[in-house]
C-alpha cells in the first residue's frame, strides 16, 4: 500500500504535535545522490530555511536512521525519509535557521557514515556548515547515531539529540540486541560503552514515560545514570505521560514544550 492511500492517522502521515507557521515555507533540494548501490543511488534531501541564499552556509541536523528503508517500503509503501515524521520535524528545525538532512539507506549503519562523509565532502555546494553538525535518532535508530559520535573522527559533530531511544547494552544486559533482532533495526554499537563517547559532546535525552516497547526505558534509565557517572553532559527531559513517539502520538503541552526544548538545545548548540 503506498502512502497515498494510507488513512490520514497512519504513521507514514503522521507529523509533529507541535507545528510553527513557517516551516511548510521551508526550500527542500531532494535527491542528492550520496552513494551508488546495486539498485540504483542512493539520496539525500536538504531543508532549508526559507530566507536561505546561495552564499550563506547553515549548520545542519543529520536525522539518522538505523532501520533499512527496504523494510519501510514494505510496511508503507516509502522511504522513511519520506514519511510524515521525517519530513515535519526536518521542516521544524529550519525554523531554528538550521539545514535538516534526510536520507535513503540500504545499509543503515554503513550509509549513516557515508551520508556524513558526503556532507563534509560537499559542505560548500550543499551550503552547509561542516565544522557545525548534530545528529537527531529516535528509537532504534539511536544506536546508529551513537555510532557516529563514537567513529565520527572530527570535530563537527557538535551535539546530538536521543528521543526515547534504545541505547547501548552493558555487561550482561541484552536488551539493546534482543529488541534489534524483534524490531529490525541494527546495533553497530554491540560491546561498546558510554566510555566510547566524546567526553564534551552536549546529549540531549528525552524518556517518554510510558513507554512500553520491552527494556527500552531500562536501557535509557541504565545509560543515563552511566553518562552521569562519568559527568557527560547529558540534558534528560522526562515525559511521564507520554508514550512511545510522543512527538507524534501525544498531542500535549508538555509534547510541544519538549519538541521546543529540543529545537532551542539544537539552535543553541550549532549557532552559538
Amino acid at each position: 500500500m503506498s502512502p497515498d492511500t494510507q488513512p490520514e492517522d497512519h504513521i507514514s502521515k503522521r507529523r509533529v504535535v507541535h507545528s510553527v507557521a513557517s516551516a511548510r515555507a521551508a526550500i527542500v533540494r531532494r535527491d542528492h545522490s550520496y552513494r551508488v548501490v546495486d539498485g540504483g543511488p542512493l539520496t539525500m534531501d536538504v531543508y532549508y530555511p526559507p530566507d536561505s541564499t546561495s552564499a550563506a552556509r547553515r549548520p545542519a541536523v543529520l536525522f539518522v536512521t538505523g532501520f533499512p528503508d527496504s523494510g519501510a517500503v514494505r510496511m508503507v509503501g516509502c522511504r522513511l525519509k519520506e514519511m510524515g515524521p521525517y519530513i515535519s520535524w526536518a521542516e521544524l528545525m529550519t525554523t531554528s535557521g538550521l539545514a535538516a538532512i534526510t536520507y535513503a539507506n540500504a545499509e543503515p549503519a554503513a550509509d549513516a557514515h557515508e551520508v556524513l562523509r558526503y556532507v563534509r565532502q560537499n559542505a560548500a555546494t550543499l551550503g552547509i556548515d561542516e565544522n557545525r553538525i548534530g545528529l537527531w535518532a529516535c528509537s532504534g535508530s539511536v544506536p546508529t547515531a551513537l555510532s557516529l559520535l563514537m567513529h565520527g573522527g572530527s570535530d563537527d559533530l557538535k551535539c546530538a539529540v536521543l528521543c526515547y531511544g534504545y541505547m547501548l547494552d552493558f555487561t550482561g544486559s541484552t536488551r539493546i540486541a534482543d529488541a534489534a533482532k524483534q524490531f529490525g533495526f541494527v546495533n553497530p554499537c554491540a560491546g561498546k560503552s558510554v566510555a566510547d563517547l566524546p567526553r564534551d559532546l552536549p546529549l540531549f535525552v528525552a524518556r517518554a514515560g510510558q513507554d512500553r516497547m520491552p527494556g527500552l526505558n531500562e536501557a535509557l534509565d541504565d545509560f543515563v545514570l552511566k553518562a552521569l557517572t562519568s559527568n557527560l553532559p547529558v540534558t534528560l527531559v522526562n515525559h511521564p505521560d507520554g508514550p512511545h513517539a510522543f512527538d507524534l502520538l501525544h498531542d500535549s503541552e508538555t509534547s510541544r514544550e519538549i519538541i521546543k526544548r529540543i529545537l532551542q538545545f539544537m539552535q543553541f548548540h550549532l549557532t552559538a
